[in-house]
């Protein structure tokens, strides 16, 4: 036994409990033995880069030291201890001292950190205070009940810095807006509204620009929003994605009445089909696609004509559901062929979403709208920072600048012409 390293006799112990110990009493075992699993791994690793092998593993004739055993030493939290195994080395050229082991013993951030992301992914505040609280009495308590609350708390400030945070250095090609919904325990039917932001912008990164509370998708929510980013300095993008929310559209035309507004495909792909009968969908889909992916914008008009012309006497509803914002629908296909399937949907926060929306359905329903936002950002910010990058090559930089341009040359028509009519 003493020749198993302490993270393997853990993760044995882990195993053992699954088998023996009550449901009620396994989550409370198995997140005591996961902390100190976690920082056992830590410090073996450690000993093995220093020594260039693994347990056990003969030692090359010009290198030195030697795996010593173990000595038992306890990490002091801010509320008790944990007792961990640290790894001794001998016969070394210079004396081995774990840089890792005296950091831990310092500060208290790395378990601080298990418990942030512990939170963050699915585990209600509730339950990591009783998990913690309950493992043993007095200094053998890894964190209490207090101060579960307050480290979960700094969610609160990253979200307050995310959104009071200058915007001015960004270049914001694309921007989209999107909203989730979550449930409150103020009421059995009361949903918070978070509305989000993102962009991509002219180096091809993708990036969070905002969030906020609304109790609803309106107009003046999504001004509110909008307004935030303008009053931290973010400068007008060449198009906004949103879906067929009327108060966002509204809101946007309002704040950039200049830029090229874009319909989501896959809200008006399902408009439209919701409006068939089940059995006709695999006839009339191919031709929105058609009109969806068309090379450029003048095919794509042509071939939304076409279709609407040919099924709108069978499906009436469907086809007004399509002519409906249509302009919007095709603006994507203006931009370069290369940016137009990650620029015509709202898709990538709402697969960021989806992900949220598995990390709190452990959560029947929020105590409050901070609780809601402090999370729903932790869980968003940390699936943006893998979102991937968009190509933007020379010859896009080039497409854009000369779509710019166009668009600024049709603002200035508008205007005289409205001049014009006024005289």
């Amino acid at each position: 036994m003493a020749r198993i390293p302490p993270s393997q006799r853990l993760t044995e112990r882990a195993e053992e409990l699954r088998e023996q110990t009550d449901a009620s009493d396994l989550v409370n075992e198995l997140v005591r033995l996961g902390a100190r699993k976690l920082v056992q791994e830590l410090l073996e690793a450690e000993v093995t880069e220093a020594l260039g092998r693994g347990p056990y593993e003969r030692r090359a004739a010009a290198t030195s030291g030697y795996r010593n055993g173990y000595k038992t030493r306890h990490l002091d939290t801010a509320e008790g201890r944990l007792e961990i195994d640290l790894p001794q080395v001998r016969e070394t050229d210079t004396p081995f001292h774990s840089a890792l082991w005296g950091g831990m013993r310092r500060r208290t951030e790395v378990l601080e950190r298990l418990i942030v992301e512990m939170y963050v992914r699915g585990l209600s505040t509730r339950d990591i205070e009783d998990t913690l609280a309950d493992l043993a009495p007095g200094e053998d308590v890894l964190l209490g009940r207090s101060s579960v609350s307050r480290i979960t708390d700094r969610l609160s400030e990253e979200y307050e810095q995310f959104c009071t945070r200058d915007l001015t250095d960004l270049d914001v090609v694309y921007l989209f807006a999107d909203a989730v919904y979550e449930a409150l325990r103020r009421e059995a039917s009361c949903k918070e509204g978070v509305l989000v932001t993102w962009a991509i912008l002219a180096d091809g990164s993708k990036v969070l620009l905002h969030m906020s509370a609304g109790s609803k998708e309106s107009s003046e929510s999504w001004l509110d929003h909008f307004r935030s980013l303008l009053s931290r300095g973010l400068n007008p993008p060449l198009t906004v994605t949103t879906d067929g929310a009327p108060g966002a559209i509204k809101a946007v035309e309002a704040i950039w009445p200049e830029v090229e507004r874009i319909r989501c495909w896959v809200h008006k792909m399902r408009n439209v089909l919701d409006k068939l009968p089940e059995a006709d969908h695999a006839v009339v889909k191919p031709y929105l696609q058609a009109v969806r992916d068309a090379p450029d914008y003048a095919t794509g008009r042509r071939l939304a004509e076409e279709t609407i012309a040919q099924f709108e006497q069978a499906y009436p509803s469907a086809m007004k559901s399509l002519r409906d914002d249509l302009e919007a629908s095709l603006a994507h296909l203006k931009l370069p062929p290369v940016h137009r399937k990650a620029v015509r949907t709202t898709n990538l926060v709402e697969r960021s979403f989806v992900e949220e929306r598995r990390r709190t359905k452990v959560l029947p329903r929020f105590w409050s709208e901070g609780a809601c936002t402090k999370l729903v950002h932790a869980v968003l910010w940390r699936a943006s920072e893998r979102w991937r990058r968009v190509t933007f090559s020379e010859l896009e930089r080039r497409q854009i600048e000369q779509y710019r341009r166009l668009r600024q040359a049709q603002k200035g028509q508008t205007k005289l012409a409205a001049a014009t009519s006024v005289a």
